[in-house]
This record gives C-alpha cells, sequence and structure tokens, in this order.
C-alpha cells in the first residue's frame, strides 16, 4: 500500500491466518457509560415495543416484529378485506407506512393531506389539508409521559414541522411560529445548503427526534450530517459530522476541509434504536459524486457505514465502514437489526446490517466487535485519470451473501430474444464483470449487484428474539460506463402547449422531490438534464425507477417526451431552501381542499428569508481536477435499463440464523406467471417491506402487485393476496378489540389492466380473520 493511501486508514490491522483483517475501533468505553446513563426518559413514541405500530417500522428497533398471536400458519389463507380507505387522489407514490395509537390511525391521503381515521368506525376525524410533507414513507409520533402532549412529526420543504395528534392542527409553539429550519445549524452557510430533510421519517427517541437527510447525489451536494432536536422546543440537541471537521475523529480520511464541498454520507434510510442502552444505529450512504472520487482521494469516514451513536448526546460510540471510498454507490439504507444470538455460548446483543453489496455484517450492537472476521480483501484498482480507488474491501466470513455478485456468459437471461441476448454476450465479454470492478471510461462494467440491487428501504425484519434475520433483495445488475462531465450549454426547444402539458405533470409527480424550480430538493437537480441523459436513458429511468424514485410505467410516449424537452430547455433557476414548505410559505404550492373535517391547510407558516442560492464550491487552494467524469450517455441512466439481464429468480427473501451464521433459506419473492415458477419479479423488492409475527409468518409485499406470507422455518408460501394496484412501503399491524389486522398502503399500478384507473381503488387495505359472530 502507498504511503499516501496508508495515512488515510483509521482503524487497526491485525493477521488471520494469511489474511489482513480490518477492525475500526471502537469507542468501548463510551458504549459502556451510554448503558450506565440510561433513564426512562421524559417522553416517548407511547408504543409497547413489538405489541403495537406507533413508530414507522413498528418500534425503535425497526424489526417490523409484532407479537401477535391470532393470525398463524393454520387460519391466515383465511385472511379477508375488513375495511379499506381511499386515498381519493391521483398520487401513485405514496409508500406510506402507517402508525396506529390507540384507536386512531394517520395515513397519508388527498392529494398529500395527513388524515386521522377512527379505526373502529372508518370515520375520518381531522384533515390536514395539502401538508405535502418530504418523506411519503411515513412520520413520527411522539407522546409526554403522562399523554396529555401528543404530536405528529415530519419534514416540510426544508423545515421540520410538528401537528397536534388530538386536533390535527400545527403546533405552532414549536420551533419558529411551528417550524424549525433546516438549512441552518451545519456550521455553513445556510444558502448552500438545499437538501436537508429526508425521504424516509426521522426517529423518535424519548424527547428528541433524530433526523438524517436526502443530500443528493451530484458533484457539490449537501453534507449529510446526523443532528437530533427537541421535541417541545425545537432547539437542535446535537450534532453529529459525518464529515468530520478539523480536530474530530476520521478528519484525515478526507482531503484537507472536504467537508466544504463533499456531499452525501447521509442516512436517507431506516434508523433503528435499542432504547434500553440510549444507542441509535445509522446506516450512511455514500460521499458525493458517487460514481467518481479523484476530488475525495482517502478512506473518505463516515462514509457508507453503520455508526452507533449515544441517542442523547450525538457522541460516536462504534463504527465499521463497510465500503472505502465507494465508487458503486453502494449506500447502506437498510434498517440495522437488533437481535440476540447464542454466540460461543454466550448470549450476545447483536445489531445486523444488510447492504446493497449482497452482504450481511453482524456485529456485537455495545463493542462494534464483528461475531466473525471480516476480512480486508485486494480488489481491482481503477485505471479513470485521478481517481485514487481503496486497495481493499471488508469480506464477511462466515454468513454467506444473499445476492448474486458477479455476472458470466451463464446467467443471461435465457428468456431474451436470440438477437437480444447474442448482443448482450458481446458487450459482457467487451467489458468487465464483479462486484467492486471499478467504473471505466473505456469499457462497461457490470457491476452485480447494481445501485438498485441488494437490499434497499424497507428491506430487513427479524424475529430479534430468536436471531433470525430476514432480507429481502433484488437481483439488480449496473451496465456503467464514465464519461466527462459535459458543459452545462445544450437546449432542447419546446413549444408553449408541451411547456403547460410538462407543468402539469411535473408539480403533480416530480416537485415534491425535485423541488419548483427543477433545482433539486430530496431527488437530484433535473436543470440541463438532456446533457447527462439521452432521450432513451431518460424514458428508460421512467420505466425502471431508481434507488428512491418509483418507476412511472404509464406516463406515455407523449408525457415522457415533454417532461424531457421541459428539463432539457431554459428555465430561470433559483434555488428556494431554507425557504420551502407551511402555510404561507414560499415555494409551496396552494392546493384545493378536500372534502371531509378539515381542520388547516398547508402547515405551519414559513416566512421567506430571502436567500438566494450558493452554489457549493472547492474551497480556495484546493488541487482542482482537470477533467469530471460523470455516468455517459452511452450507459443507460445508472445502469438501471436492464432489470431482467439475469436468469431468474429476480428477487428474493433469505432467512439467516444469526446463531449459527447460516443461511436457513432463500425463497423467490413474486412471480411472472409467464415464465414458470419461482421466478421472483424484476424490481420486486423495490419500495417494499415485510412484516414478522410470532406466529412463524413473514408477510411481504411485491411488484407483482402481491402480498405473500411465507413460513418462517422453512420459506415456504402458505397464502397471497392480489390487491388492486402495486403495493408500496411497509405493511403494519395492530390489534383492536381482540381482533388483528393486516394494513397495506396500494396507490401505484394496476394489477387488473382491463380496469381503468378511475375504476381501480387507490388507498389503504385492511385485512383480517372473519369475524366470529357471538
Amino acid at each position: 500500500m502507498n504511503k499516501n493511501k496508508r495515512k488515510f486508514l483509521t482503524g487497526l490491522y491485525c493477521t488471520l491466518g494469511s489474511a489482513i483483517v480490518f477492525l475500526s475501533i471502537p469507542s468501548v468505553c463510551n458504549a459502556q457509560e451510554s448503558s450506565a446513563q440510561l433513564s426512562k426518559g421524559k417522553g416517548s413514541t407511547g408504543g409497547i415495543q413489538h405489541k403495537t405500530w406507533t413508530e414507522y417500522g413498528g418500534g425503535n428497533d425497526q424489526s417490523k416484529y409484532v407479537d401477535f398471536k391470532q393470525i398463524n400458519k393454520k387460519n391466515v389463507n383465511q385472511l379477508q378485506v375488513a375495511w379499506t380507505y381511499s386515498t381519493n387522489d391521483n398520487v401513485a407514490t405514496s409508500k406510506f407506512n402507517p402508525i396506529i395509537v390507540d384507536n386512531v390511525m394517520y395515513v397519508l391521503a388527498k392529494n398529500n393531506s395527513l388524515v386521522a381515521i377512527d379505526i373502529g368506525t372508518g370515520k375520518e376525524i381531522w384533515i390536514h389539508a395539502n401538508l405535502n410533507p418530504r418523506s411519503k414513507r411515513g412520520i413520527n409520533y411522539w407522546e409526554s409521559k403522562d399523554r396529555k402532549d401528543r404530536r405528529l412529526l415530519f419534514n416540510v420543504g426544508n423545515t421540520l414541522q410538528e401537528i397536534d395528534a388530538k386536533t390535527g392542527k400545527s403546533i405552532l409553539t414549536f420551533g419558529d411560529n411551528g417550524s424549525v429550519d433546516l438549512t441552518e445549524g451545519y456550521g455553513l452557510d445556510p444558502a448552500t445548503i438545499s437538501n436537508p430533510t429526508s425521504s424516509s421519517p426521522a426517529h423518535v427517541f424519548e424527547d428528541l427526534i433524530i433526523e438524517g437527510s436526502t443530500t443528493g447525489e451530484g458533484y457539490f451536494s449537501t453534507p449529510g450530517d446526523i443532528r437530533a432536536y427537541n421535541v417541545i422546543t425545537g432547539k437542535e440537541a446535537w450534532i453529529f459530522h459525518t464529515e468530520p471537521r478539523e480536530g474530530e475523529f476520521g478528519y484525515n480520511t478526507w482531503p484537507k476541509e472536504a467537508y466544504k464541498y463533499i456531499g452525501g454520507v447521509n442516512v436517507w434510510g431506516e434508523f433503528s434504536v435499542d432504547a434500553k442502552r440510549g444507542i441509535v444505529y445509522c446506516p450512511t450512504g455514500s460521499p458525493t459524486y458517487d460514481y467518481y472520487g479523484a476530488d475525495r482521494e482517502g478512506q473518505g469516514l463516515f462514509g457508507n457505514c453503520i455508526i452507533a451513536l449515544n441517542a442523547r448526546t450525538g457522541k460516536r460510540i462504534w463504527h465499521f465502514q463497510m465500503v472505502h471510498h465507494d465508487m458503486w454507490d453502494f449506500d447502506a439504507v437498510s434498517a440495522p437489526q437488533l437481535i440476540t444470538v447464542n454466540h460461543n455460548g454466550k448470549k450476545v446483543d447483536a445489531v445486523a446490517q444488510a447492504t446493497k453489496q449482497g452482504f450481511l455484517y453482524v456485529f456485537n450492537r455495545v463493542t462494534g466487535k464483528p461475531l466473525w472476521p471480516v476480512k480486508e480483501i485486494p480488489v481491482p484498482q481503477s485505471k479513470t485519470p485521478g481517481e485514487h480507488s481503496w486497495p481493499t474491501q471488508p469480506f464477511p466470513t462466515v454468513v454467506p451473501p444473499y445476492n448474486r455478485q458477479v455476472i458470466t456468459a451463464k446467467d443471461i437471461n435465457p428468456l431474451w430474444s436470440a438477437g437480444k441476448r447474442d448482443s448482450m454476450l458481446k458487450r459482457l465479454a467487451a467489458g468487465k464483470s464483479g462486484l467492486y470492478e471499478p467504473l471505466s471510461t473505456e469499457y462497461e462494467t457490470f457491476t452485480m449487484p447494481g445501485a438498485n440491487g441488494g437490499a434497499l428501504h424497507g428491506n430487513t425484519a427479524s424475529n430479534p428474539g430468536k436471531g433470525i434475520v430476514y432480507v429481502s433483495y433484488q437481483e439488480a445488475p449496473s451496465v456503467y460506463k464514465l464519461g466527462k462531465t459535459p458543459p452545462s450549454t445544450l437546449r432542447v426547444p419546446i413549444s408553449a402547449d408541451e411547456t403547460v402539458r410538462a407543468q402539469a405533470m411535473y408539480t403533480e409527480k416530480c416537485q415534491s422531490c425535485h423541488g419548483p424550480d427543477h433545482n433539486g430538493a430530496i431527488g437530484p437537480s433535473l436543470v440541463n438534464l438532456n446533457n447527462r441523459l439521452t432521450y432513451q436513458n431518460f424514458d428508460a429511468l421512467l420505466e425502471s425507477g431508481r434507488g428512491q424514485m418509483p418507476a412511472f410505467v404509464h406516463l406515455g410516449d407523449q408525457a415522457t417526451a415533454d417532461l424531457y424537452k421541459f428539463f432539457s430547455s431554459p428555465i430561470v433557476a433559483r434555488n428556494f431552501g431554507g425557504r420551502g414548505g407551511g402555510r404561507g410559505g414560499f415555494g409551496q404550492t396552494a392546493g384545493a381542499m378536500p372534502e371531509g373535517p378539515v381542520v388547516e391547510s398547508g402547515g405551519a407558516p414559513v416566512k421567506d428569508k430571502g436567500r438566494e442560492r450558493v452554489q457549493r464550491g472547492y474551497p480556495e487552494g484546493f488541487p482542482v481536477p482537470p477533467v469530471k467524469y460523470d455516468m455517459n450517455a452511452s450507459s443507460t441512466s445508472y445502469g438501471l435499463g436492464f432489470p431482467d439481464l439475469l436468469k431468474a429468480p429476480w428477487s428474493g427473501i433469505a432467512a439467516y440464523d444469526l446463531n449459527t451464521g447460516k443461511l436457513k433459506w432463500n425463497r423467490a419473492l413474486g412471480n411472472v406467471d409467464k415464465f414458470g415458477k419461482d421466478t421472483g419479479s424484476p424490481k420486486g423488492s423495490q419500495h417494499k417491506g415485510m412484516l414478522i409475527t410470532a406466529t412463524g409468518l413473514v408477510f411481504a409485499t411485491c411488484n407483482d402487485g402481491k402480498i405473500y406470507a411465507y413460513d418462517a422455518d422453512n420459506g415456504n408460501i402458505l397464502w397471497s393476496y392480489k390487491l388492486p394496484r402495486e403495493p408500496d412501503g411497509l405493511p403494519a399491524m395492530y390489534e383492536y378489540k381482540g381482533r388483528e389486522y393486516l394494513v397495506i398502503c396500494s396507490t401505484s399500478g394496476r394489477t387488473d389492466r382491463t380496469k381503468t384507473d378511475e375504476e381501480t381503488f387507490r388507498g389503504y387495505t385492511v385485512l383480517a380473520l372473519p369475524e366470529i359472530k357471538k
């Protein structure tokens, strides 16, 4: 290893036989202090762990596990629709995981309004209209110890806001007249911060809400610092710099002052909390730019890590980096699973982290020590000009991967036409394939798993007491080729009619993620899109979706063409960072009032602070790379044009017994019936989730339009139910008056193509066993 690379390494090398093992150095003393300082706290999410569903994902540990006994293997096939709630809108991008507190269910419906529903009668209690929260996946709930003060917490625009859970009205005593400006508090110019909120819910612990962010993926994105705020006052309680500042641990794993221009290293997925010890586990994404790191030489802590923080103070307890100097967009996004196992004859509280790479890492959750050795293995090195790839990557030694990790000629889909298959075989032969094969400007790289492969958002669950972890995944490769970043000068003409149609489409389907000016919000900037994507690439991206972005398979050729021209034509680019969101808030689009008991609209009022967008840039004296590289137009956007490139199965669920580290079973998720049995489904687990019961059931949603019940012991499918629309997000379960209910959000594409969109139910389907009549 050369000296320049060695200096960036923070941790400990030791020998294991003939292998070199890298262990991040944990702060064991801090972990012990954290446990000793434990207190019951002043407030909470209000639920009983594994008995209620008052938090996104069910509870603090994100296990998606319920200790319910009524629905079991013998009667699961009797589940039927108990009641439904229509969203009464045409929003197809909701992935909302409802939360249930006492007899009230909180859902997203009616054109991005929050609605409280009485689960006993099905009647709406209140509607807070036109809220348009950043996260369409869920919200957070907090209640005081005496339960008199109950709050719903969420992001709107670039702000953190709260609603009174009983009345549905904004809490204006929170923050500054009802909101906290999340562009502030970084220690950087707020005008340079454009995407400080997350596409996923935050996490409530005691009287704190712990916030991640969806920073964007381009050059000069916002840093992904993790922050906690007091739920009563809105005051920032602590901040953890995921891109360390001078003097902080990990600073020397980057170039000097990298935090001033590097973005990402963010938690845009799911936090998990060990409430007993007061530890929050944070899976982080890659640094930006994701695919080329000439301006971020080094290991890059805390990118692609699982980080254990003291949830009360934000102090680092331990970390482990699962990808060094990421060049493949291998974000860690799935919820860390908190389990208890028998390991070497002792009871051990562990945490398991699934990844896009198909690896499942398992650690002692207090010390951070891997339960089984992790080897640092040499990997191919980049030859792209300016890039300095890391010489090794960490490979688990005992727990087997759940994904394929290389593509050979034998793996190419035999169901493709002969011409299509032969063409791909020639491309594969001319390129290179492998898990950590660097991207190149000279040839295509077949990365397996790719940017949308492996375990994604919502794709982990567990039976925590038994030490069993479930991972849903997809066998999705990416086909990459780097090219020089083009200048932003090219324009595509667009007519007045096309502009009107495209603007309406953009406002409905795109604006909440990409911002009112197209310049990026949760999602990346779309300005000058044609400089990065050909029309064919753009069409393929809409067809497949990517990461947090859903697929838009029913737009049609005209709408797709309109949008492409719209993003490729001159517009007034202005950033609304630090302003948007809220009733009367700058940049917030007013909507029509829905029918029903509307109590308020638009969230808290947010003042226009008059900030013009300031682009982040390199600090003075930084050796700017003479050439930057980006995804070349010759490569399908993010390499995602071939979700069925491999032979089946295309998606699956793997069950691990982490008492032994062995794979318990691995089964296909979903099916494409015309191709036979056990095919899985292309993109089958993307934006989907699981739910585990104490009776040995694994419920899983899939993009084939069904929810499945698997036998937790062997993976056999015991039951399935076809929904009117493709299900999205995590299912939820609750008990009411002695009866158990399973809730699924189903708002995407129709499953019955003989029906029109207007004829097809969109909303929440609630299933239960037949009611026993007395």
